[in-house]
Formats: C-alpha cells, structure tokens, sequence
C-alpha cells in the first residue's frame, strides 16, 4: 500500500481537529451506525474541557489504496515542542487558515518551523461560508506570511482549498460544488511526496523516538517514524542518546500502528510508517532506536528554550493534607520528572533544601495544564509566581520578547495601547482595521509585561477583546515594570470565616471568600482598594445583647465573592505570594507563615 504522512497546523480555534473528524468520517474509518464523540482526536480531559489541543496524536485513513498518515497538532506557542518533534515525522503539511482572521501568531509559529524543515504545504482556507469571511484576504496574507518566512520559490507555489470544516466539504474553487473532501485527499495524494525512507527499506532498522507513551499492559512506548528498514516484533535493538551513548538493549516486544482512532498490533514495521515501539525501560523521546550493526544516532530537531519557571513546592498551610494524599516533596519530583522526560520543552530543576523545584516552561498556560492534571491526581502544591528567564549574551542581560496580535473593537484600542506601551514597555508594529468595526494591534512586548495582563485586558475591553501571544526574539533588558498596583487582604486568624465580619471588610475590598470558609493566618481573603496590605479579622462576630433595634438587626446580605481560576491566580500573586493548589481548593497566601515572620510582617505594616 502506498504511503503519505501529513501534519495539520492551525491556529487555535481555527478548525483542525473538526477538520480530522470529517476526514476520519468520510475515509470509512467509522462505521455507519457507530457513535463518535465531536473532536474525536481531543481525548484527554483538559483538551475536551478547554476546546484546544495539547498534545499532539497521529492517526490513520484510508484513501483510493493508499494509506494516509494524519498528525493533529497542537495550536498553541505553549505546546510548540510537541509541534517541532511531530513536525519531523511528516513529509506535508495542510495548513488551516480561518478565513476570518486570517494567519495569527500561532500559525506563523508553526509555518516557520514547516518551512525550515523543506515542507511544501497545502493551504486551505477554513470557515469560508462564515458571513465575515473573508478568503482572499486570509489567503494574501498567507503568501506575505510565507514571504516574511524565508519560504523557497517551490514552498510559495502552494495549491489552495476553500473549505468548511464542520460542514464537511473542501473545494478548489471558491464556488465548487461543496459535496465532501475528496478533492483534498486527491490533492494530498498528488502534492504530499511518498516517504524517501521508502527507498531505504533494506538498510539496518534506524528510528527516531518523538513522542513517549505508555500502556498498562505493554509499558513504556515510543512513537516515531521508521527512518530505514523494517523491524519485527521480537527483534532485538538498541536505543541511543543523541550525543552517541548507549542507553540499554532490548527486545522489541511489540510494534504498534495508528489505525482509525486506535493502535493496531503489526508483525513489521516498514521505512516510512509511523509505529509505536514497546519493550524498552529506559529510553525517551529525542533516542534512536537502531539496529545492533548501526553505531550512529539519527540526528534530533533543536528545540527552543523556556521562557518563564515557576517554583513548585509542598503545600506547608495549616489546612495541608487535607484534600490530596500526595503531599511529599519526593512524590512531587517523581511526577515532575516523567513529566520532564515525554515533554522535551520543560526542564526541572532542584532548589536548594530539596522541597522546592524550578520548572522551566514556554508559558503560563502549559504551567496552568501541567499544575491542573497533578491536582486532578491528587497533589497538593504551593505555586510561585511565573519568572521571567534572562539571557546573557554578548555580556549584555536579554528577555524574551513576545509579539502580541490583538483584535478589539475600536472603541478600546486606546486604552489597550496605552497599557502595552506605556507601563508594560511594548513597541506598537503595526495597527489597521480589521472590519465589523475592530482594530487589529501588533505589538512586541517583554513576557514580563504580560504576566497578569490577560485578565486586565479583557476587563478594558469588557469582555470583547481577543489576545493571541508567541515567542519573537530576545532583546536587551527594558527596565523595571510595575507589578499589581492594588494590595490585599490578609487573614490574621485561624478558623472559619464569619458572614458578619465579611460584610463589615466589604468597604475595604473586594472578597475572594465566601462565609463558612476555612481560613488561617496570612491565608489573602481578599484584594484591598488600596496599595498597601491590610491584615484583618475574618472571623469577627456579632455581639449579642438584649436589646432590639432596627439599624443593628438588618441583614447581612454578602457581594458574590471573586473566583479566580489557576491560571487567573498564578498571574494575580505577587512575589511574595504562593498560589495554594489542592484537588478541591485553590487558595492565595502569603509566603511567611512562621510566627516570627508575622510579627515582622505586622511590624512592617505598622510602620
């Protein structure tokens, strides 16, 4: 059977893996009467819950005699390193544009990293019968994109489709008869060359691992694509570091392919396919798996560096232990270090004392993911605010610049601009109409200047604004940038919070607590109207007399207190605040809960 490997790339939201259900559908990969699931590539809880890819999965259809090879990719800059390794396994890519918004920061993140790799793609424009639609704009500035991109004269000579992802149906022609998609499989067929590795099928087995896996059965799993060869289950192998050392050998218990939405057992795995490989206990993503005669690892894509590093650490509140049961220190580093062994763009490191790990990441939302699916399994944490990591070169101190696409409704644009390059040291690019009354803002802004902007904006914007963000260089540092300007309320005692006491603090500050809640010393319960921190007593009752009067009897009626999601609280603390995080609660407080800290806090404040 004949063989093409393809990827999609997109934009977030801009219709990928809608785009794979229909084409999973309409290759008779389902049967007639079987129930399928709306974006059956998602299948992990957060990605279902959230509505974006995180990690990137292959499967498998079947077109005219020849099997097709189908990589969903993530869309979002924060998961880019499962997009720079999956990137090495396909010989095509189908670029998704929305044909309203045309390319946006994720997608030219991607497309880079496409072209460089020699990839030709295919563009398809997404979304044209949406009224706002606009596809030959979108597809213009796709051919800039590529331009600005370095793309070759043969990678700028792209076929193009028009297509409606959810309706099912893609079209060479803008008006064409808008049935179904095999006018795209056809043009995968002719425009995707066949895998080169084919030709190479009789040298030794050779094998680049670009994602790891594992099953309860079968164990640790590696998945990448043949790079010459063939293996079959049983042989023995060897796997390699890329610097050229050993790792272990072993025997290759079972070979796995990508059928449909499931994995299918195969005797041999041919050059070209893309397999999962069992029976391995050591090896990781970025080894070689090769043949006992081979004696050179393949080469690994580079990946990029981290930007940010939040501190983890066990949670050491009064109220410890009593949500999750995986509160050791010891446990905590055992998850974060699988975690760092199948995602290659988070680095761990020990702090000193050994109860504390810096974990160093792309950005906040891949932190938010990661955090969220320890809670979901029991942890229990204390989160630091995100840090900013700096660069020396040339002996002169560089940050991350990050290039920021903003689509907001005219009449806040001012307000956007003036926060970006004014107290958050942006430079505007470039600003332009982008129809139905918004304005479209670029601008490079330090990553510093962005922790904690998104909820401030879409606060300016009421709601309305969209904000898009991905890595774009390292430049010299920009100077200070303020922090949060307002203070907070802190608890000053331990116990159960009292509606009464909430009601009497309302003048100070919005609550972040409702009555009836557990609270400790310097737990933050609240933000306060001012600058500075304030300790109060949430657990102040009402005195009770005898006697009745209708201005001290009237009721005690509470503002709907404020709900901060992780990422919303990661980003509000200050430095010297933790984010508490636990599987039922997430808690702010400050950093100090020895008695002698507080008193020197209390002191501080008096002063």
């Amino acid at each position: 059977m004949d063989l093409r490997n393809i990827a999609i790339i997109a934009h977030v939201d801009h219709g990928k893996t809608t785009l794979v259900d229909e084409l999973l559908k309409q290759s008779g990969v389902f049967r007639d009467n079987q129930a399928v699931a709306e974006r059956a590539m998602d299948s992990n809880d957060l990605e279902r819950e959230r509505g974006i890819t995180i990690f990137a999965k292959p499967t498998s259809v079947e077109w005219k005699d020849t099997r097709i090879n189908i990589v969903d990719t993530p869309g979002h800059a924060d998961f880019g390193g499962e997009v720079e390794r999956i990137l090495s396994m396909v010989d095509g890519v189908v670029l998704l544009v929305d044909a309203a918004e045309g390319p946006m920061p994720q997608t030219k993140f991607v497309t880079s990293k496409a072209l460089a790799l020699g990839l030709r793609p295919i563009v398809v424009v997404n979304k044209v019968d949406k009224p706002d639609g606009e596809p030959d704009r979108a597809l213009d500035e796709c051919f800039d994109l590529f331009a600005s991109l370095d793309a070759t004269d043969e990678q700028l000579d792209f076929p193009t489709m028009y297509a409606s992802g959810r309706n099912g149906w893609a079209d060479m022609e803008l008006d064409g008869p808008r049935k179904d998609l095999s006018a795209m499989f056809d043009l995968i067929l002719d425009h995707v060359p066949a895998p080169a590795q084919i030709s190479r099928k009789d040298e030794p087995f050779q094998m680049l691992a670009t994602t790891l896996g594992s099953d309860p059965f079968l164990g640790r799993m590696l998945t990448g694509r043949v790079e010459a060869g063939t293996l079959k289950a049983g042989e023995s192998i060897k796997a390699m570091s890329r610097d050229g050392d050993l790792i272990e050998n072993f025997r290759a218990t079972k070979i796995m392919a990508f059928r449909g939405l499931a994995q299918q057992e195969i005797d041999v795995a041919e050059a070209g396919d893309i397999v999962s490989v069992a029976g391995m206990t050591k090896s990781t993503v970025a080894d070689s798996l090769l043949a006992p005669s081979v004696s050179e690892p393949l080469p690994a894509q580079p990946i990029d560096p981290p930007t940010i590093t939040v501190t983890f650490g066990i949670n050491d509140s009064p109220l410890a232990g009593r949500d999750g049961k995986k509160v050791q220190s010891r446990v905590i580093r055992d998850r974060l270090m699988k975690e760092a062994e199948g995602n290659v763009a988070i680095k761990i490191t020990d702090t000193p004392g050994g109860e504390a790990f810096e974990v160093a990441g792309r950005g906040e939302l891949q932190m938010g993911v990661l955090i969220e699916n320890m809670r979901r399994e029991g942890f229990e944490l204390s989160i630091s605010r995100p840090q900013v990591l700096f660069q020396d070169i040339d002996g002169v101190r560089h940050e991350p610049i990050e290039e920021v696409t903003i689509d907001v409704d005219d009449e806040y644009s001012g307000a956007v601009i003036e926060k970006l390059t004014g107290t958050r040291k942006g430079e505007l690019t470039e600003m332009r109409p982008a129809g139905a009354g918004k304005t479209r803002i670029i601008a490079n802004v330090p990553s510093r200047g962005l922790i904690g902007y998104h909820g401030e904006f879409l606060t300016d914007t009421r709601g309305t604004g969209v904000l898009n963000r991905v890595f774009h260089d390292w430049a010299p540092h920009k100077g200070a940038i303020p922090g949060r300007r307002a203070g907070v309320l802190i608890s000053m005692e331990n116990g159960t919070s009292v509606a009464y006491a909430l009601w009497n603090l309302e003048d100070r500050g919005k609550m972040m607590i409702g009555s009836q809640a557990d609270v400790y010393q310097g737990m933050i319960i609240g933000e306060h109207s001012r600058e500075n921190d304030l300790e109060v007593n949430p657990l102040k009752g009402k005195k009770l007399t005898n006697v009745r009067a209708s201005g001290t009897d009237e009721a005690v009626r509470l503002t709907t207190p404020i709900t901060l999601s992780l990422e919303e609280a990661i980003a509000y603390i200050d430095n010297d605040e933790l984010v508490e995080v636990t599987p039922n609660n997430i808690r702010l407080r400050k950093r100090y809960l020895d008695p002698h800290e507080r008193k020197r806090f209390a002191k501080s404040l008096a002063g």
